[in-house]
């Protein structure tokens, strides 16, 4: 079985939860005899494919950028030679240029498209795009939703419920290193035993401003991970509110991550728009049994976090009732270690990458089979219709 992932941004140019979720899908469905390839889009000038864990990443140039929406002519021709070797092409949505690429590719495999998030803020381009991701969804053969809520809540999803399904993200902790002592005791001096770990880039949606607002009058340490558009603004913020324990400390490598995670009190994920679609550090939080603060905003981040089981979960956009939820796990230090400990076990027995790896793997299966058997649709290693599936 040959898959092909087409997506807007991948390793090593760029380091997120979509491109988190993509690697684990590759490396837990390359254990289970996928060929996994990667074409993406790259600003770097030497794009030579790389072997990255077990599968291949291919790049194209990214030729310019039209509201976050990567574009490049390359991938056309790059998308329809790789397709043609693969046996199925994996999507992943919101990223307009692929669906016209898909269309311009003269795409005739399998496909799978993987919907990540709802478009949100581009509410005027989004009634210009419609016409083209309506045909776009209608033409690829299985949908996936990656958690029951975001399915019951999506409108766009509601419309193709016929042929989607919902497979939840997973993680592999065998995949990120092992705490290292040394960054563990550097940790440890910089912030101290207790604090409230955030992780993520720092995007209009994170709810991070609300945080801040959350946390002023109190001497709650928090420690923001990651950078991003929002980064100077949270910084000003900070220093308006005069907060002396929040420590914004940038991106940082994976040991860094870990170490963090591992010493952290609590994870805070105060995102407060439906463009959080799930929240994987939320998810890594629940990996390494912190408990957990989030918000319920009709996505997976509430699926991931259980009010009153694995953690707390606020109202979006409240500082107030987001302080009380951290006021109660920072108060009561034996609720918090019983919360972490059934967000451990939740995460055992809902979220690892094996259970993602394998029910992949068995749609990828399933479509191919459903694929060879319908008369006249193209099957791998065989001639393509003249004619692209509306």
């Amino acid at each position: 079985m040959r898959v092909l992932h087409f997506c807007k941004t991948y390793y090593p140019d760029s380091v997120g939860g979509i491109e988190q979720v993509i690697r684990q899908m590759c490396v837990g469905t390359g254990r289970l005899g996928v060929t996994n390839t990667v074409l993406s889009l790259s600003r770097e000038k030497n794009l030579a494919p790389i072997a990255f864990e077990g599968h291949t990443v291919h790049r194209v140039p990214l030729d310019f950028e039209l509201a976050s929406n990567g574009c490049s002519v390359a991938s056309f021709g790059a998308l329809a030679r790789l397709a043609r070797e693969a046996d199925v092409v994996h999507y992943h949505f919101p990223w307009p240029f692929a669906d016209l690429a898909h269309f311009v590719a003269r795409v005739r495999k399998p496909t799978v498209l993987t919907y990540h998030s709802d478009i949100v803020r581009q509410k005027k381009l989004l009634r210009l795009y419609q016409p083209l991701k309506q045909r776009f969804l209608r033409s690829v053969d299985a949908i996936v939703a990656t958690s029951p809520n975001y399915m019951e809540s999506s409108p766009v999803l509601g419309r193709y419920r016929d042929k989607t399904r919902i497979i939840t993200y997973g993680l592999d902790q065998s995949t990120y290193p092992q705490p290292d002592p040394a960054r563990l005791a550097y940790w440890r001096e910089r912030v101290g035993p207790k604090f409230f770990l955030f992780v993520g880039v720092l995007r209009y949606y994170k709810g991070l401003h609300v945080l801040l607002e959350a946390v002023a009058g109190t001497n709650y340490p928090v420690v923001i991970v990651g950078s991003g558009p929002e980064e100077d603004r949270l910084k000003a913020q900070a220093q308006r509110l005069g907060l002396k324990t929040v420590l914004f400390v940038g991106a940082v490598g994976e040991d860094d991550k870990v170490a963090l995670l591992t010493l952290c009190y609590a994870l805070a994920f105060p995102s407060h728009l439906r463009s959080e679609a799930f929240g994987i550090s939320l998810l890594e939080g629940a990996m390494y049994g912190k408990p957990m603060v989030s918000c319920d905003i009709g996505t997976g981040t509430t699926y991931i976090n259980i009010d009153g089981e694995t953690g707390l979960v606020a109202p979006p956009s409240d500082p107030r009732a987001l302080r009380a939820t951290l006021r109660t796990l920072w108060d009561n230090p034996d609720l918090a270690r019983e919360m972490g400990a059934c967000a451990a076990a939740r995460f055992e027995e809902v979220f690892t990458a094996s259970q993602m790896a394998t029910s992949y793997n068995s749609l990828y299966q399933e479509l191919v089979a459903r694929r060879a058997a319908t008369p006249g649709i193209a099957v791998p290693g065989h001639a393509a219709p003249a004619k692209a599936p509306d």
